[in-house]
């Protein structure tokens, strides 16, 4: 029995010391297998790093990703669209339920979507462009760059997109905040296997509002020139070529996938025109011309009054406000609303409410003159498929279309969607230009004007720079006048297209107005000062005298051990002033903290009674700021440089130091202020 007991007892004593063997080898494996992986990822490094910097890897990822992923949502929005258009096909005959087809299907799609992305992430709803400048000019806002936010936005702007033209909204500005969400977390990899922690992202963030622009439209040097009119008041020319080679692998990206699916033939425009090049315009069109970017600058004025003045009632009315807590509820009214209007066998025949957004598009930039085709039976029966009716004629289908979509896309600016406005923009300049070069194009074939006949007056010249004078109105920029060269390829009418949209932003540049962009950021109070001093010019003549904190931090160059430690403790600025002395005040540098810390410790460990300028090293300072100087000065000075500490000073005696942190708060202050 008691040597049962013994077996027994040994059997579990060797049991028990197998198993801490085998703990023992498992433990050993598992830091083998991280010994191997974290030597592999060594070697991948040097074999990457061999060719040119990891940064470079990252930049190319993030275009073809990007390209990858508009390209999907282009294709399954397309197969949405098209399965809705052959419902509404198949119901041919029945009223009602062709009816609850057009309507409650995108009425569901945008309730889905507003319910959706207010559960998951509310920060996922608008364009995100004017979130992303504010942190591109230095503000943290990390819950704009969360992966939930990043996943919300994506399906939210599937379901927006795949409404279709009833609700007419586009996807840039998603897609450039999509971007720099998805650059954000690439930049964080990449530097985990460079094995450097970094603090922050900005360069990415700037390469990723070109890649966003570009990914939409396969255009990277207007997606290039788009972030640096827009994204940044001031663009370092170190983010130039990043800029393009990412650009440029996304728009490369994009096109190839486009001759893959088969919808064209190999890499080319988006929107193939056939605008000759001999003759393409004539010198007296300028004239015309001039005058549609001076139309398109007053049609843009007017949208933007109107958008800001939609902002400011659904913010202050109490109806409104009620009605929007109910996000999904709302969005499902006024969608249905919409699509009410754009119902095909009411107002909608009248404004060729079948189209899509791309097929509108295509169809304005038509180089055939429209009126002159009304003879030839299958093309005006083509025609009146969509624009034209037997009770209106094409012109005046043109001037209801243009008419009704403004207004209409003024009330979808107030649906909780991820959306985009630059497209709806593109395509109502699109729609404005055509119904002048329609104009034109009748008038100067009869030979009224002068007695010249005019026969090779194109239209769709006319819808371009429309689009591209409008667009840019609104956004308050240039690009759009690449794009729409980019777009067409045709740049035998880059001048006419230019001219119109300068004028254009002129006329809606006048009087200090806030761009569109610019209004979403003071209605959602960001502290973006560039938007803020549009809205709020009384902002630029603050001083900064006014913002300084009254007891500054500074040291005196004979400084003892206890001065510093006193200094060390009460402060965290990276950056200490020096002064001569107490009495004179006069500004001699500064010194990092780190040295700071180094000369306490040598105290400390020699046992000395040293001054501070025997051992810290007193940088001279390279920017000084007087007292007068406004905070948009301020505010320049430190985004240019990109300073953390910006000293202030009168006739060489310290006043005080502004840090970037306290910038900030100055910003978000005045954001809440007014």
């Amino acid at each position: 029995m008691q040597r049962t007991v013994k077996v027994e007892g040994s059997k579990a004593k060797q049991g028990a010391y197998d198993d801490m063997h085998a703990r023992h080898v498992t433990r050993l494996q598992i830091k083998l297998d991280n010994l191997l992986f974290a030597d592999f990822l060594l070697k991948l490094q040097r074999c990457l790093g061999a060719v040119c910097g990891m940064q470079w890897y990252a930049y190319a990822t993030l275009g073809i990703t990007m390209a990858l992923l508009s390209f999907l949502m282009d294709f399954s929005v397309a197969k949405m669209l098209g399965a809705q258009q052959w419902l509404y096909g198949q119901l041919e005959g029945n009223f009602l339920l062709q009816f609850l087809c057009w309507t409650l299907y995108p009425a569901c799609l945008c309730a889905l979507a507003a319910t959706f992305c207010q559960s998951i992430c509310p920060f996922s709803t608008g364009s995100g462009i004017p979130e992303v400048r504010t942190m591109l000019a230095g503000i943290d806002m990390p819950l704009y760059l969360s992966l939930t936010n990043m996943f919300s936005k994506f399906l939210g702007l599937f379901c927006t997109l795949a409404a279709g033209s009833t609700v007419f909204l586009g996807k840039v500005g998603p897609f450039v905040h999509l971007s720099t969400m998805f650059a954000a977390y690439l930049d964080n990899m990449f530097s985990l296997l460079q094995g450097i922690k970094k603090e922050k992202t900005s360069d990415m963030l700037v390469v990723a509002a070109a890649v966003g622009v570009a990914s939409c439209f396969g255009a990277p040097v207007s997606g290039v020139l788009f972030s640096v009119e827009v994204m940044g008041s001031h663009y370092s020319l170190r983010h130039y070529f990043p800029c393009f080679f990412s650009a440029a692998c996304g728009a490369l990206t994009f096109r190839f996938f486009s001759v893959w699916s088969g919808d064209m033939e190999t890499v080319q425009a988006l929107f193939k025109t056939n605008f000759p090049s001999a003759l393409p315009f004539y010198p007296l069109e300028i004239v015309l011309f001039a005058f549609l970017g001076l139309l398109c600058g007053a049609v843009g004025c007017c949208y933007l009054f109107c958008h800001r003045w939609i902002l400011q009632f659904t913010k202050t009315n109490p109806l409104f406000i009620r009605m929007q807590t109910e996000k999904g509820l709302y969005s499902a009214g006024v969608v249905f609303f919409l699509a009410c209007l754009t119902f095909p066998p009411s107002t909608g025949q009248y404004m060729a409410s079948e189209y899509t957004t791309k097929e509108l598009l295509t169809s304005l930039l038509d180089c055939r003159q429209w009126s002159s085709l009304s003879h030839n039976a299958s093309v005006h029966q083509e025609l009146s498929l969509k624009w034209n009716t037997s009770e209106m004629p094409l012109l005046l289908s043109l001037a209801f279309f243009l008419l009704m979509k403004i207004w209409m896309l003024v009330l979808a600016c107030t649906l909780p969607l991820p959306a985009g406005y630059f497209m709806p923009m593109f395509v109502l300049g699109a729609a404005g230009g055509r119904l002048l070069g329609e104009g034109v194009a009748h008038v100067f074939s009869t030979g009224v004007v002068f007695g010249h006949h005019w026969d090779s007056v194109y239209p769709g010249v006319y819808a371009l720079a429309g689009a591209a004078a409008l667009s840019g109105a609104v956004t308050h920029t240039l690009s759009p006048a690449l794009l729409a060269v980019e777009l067409t390829g045709q740049f035998s009418h880059a001048v006419p297209i230019l001219l119109a949209t300068l004028l254009a932003n002129g006329l809606a540049r006048s009087g200090n107005r806030p761009s569109f962009y610019d209004a979403i950021s003071i209605n959602k109070k960001l502290p973006h000062l560039p938007s803020l001093v549009k809205a709020y010019p009384q902002i630029s003549l603050t001083t900064v005298a006014h913002i300084l904190e009254k007891d500054s931090v500074q040291l005196q160059k004979a400084a003892g051990p206890e001065e510093v430690r006193h200094i060390v403790v009460a402060s965290v600025q990276l950056q200490i002033p020096v002064v001569d002395s107490e009495d004179s005040q006069i500004l001699v540098g500064f010194v990092q903290r780190s040295e700071l810390l180094k000369f306490l410790h040598h105290c400390k460990t020699q046992n000395l009674q040293q001054q501070m300028d025997d051992v810290c090293c007193i940088q001279p300072v390279s920017s000084l700021l007087s007292p007068s100087s406004t905070v948009d000065m301020a505010y320049s000075m430190m985004s240019v440089l990109e300073l953390q500490t910006l000293f202030v000073a009168d006739k060489g005696k310290l006043v005080g130091c502004l840090t970037w942190s306290k910038m900030k708060e100055i910003l978000q202050a005045l954001a809440k202020e007014n």
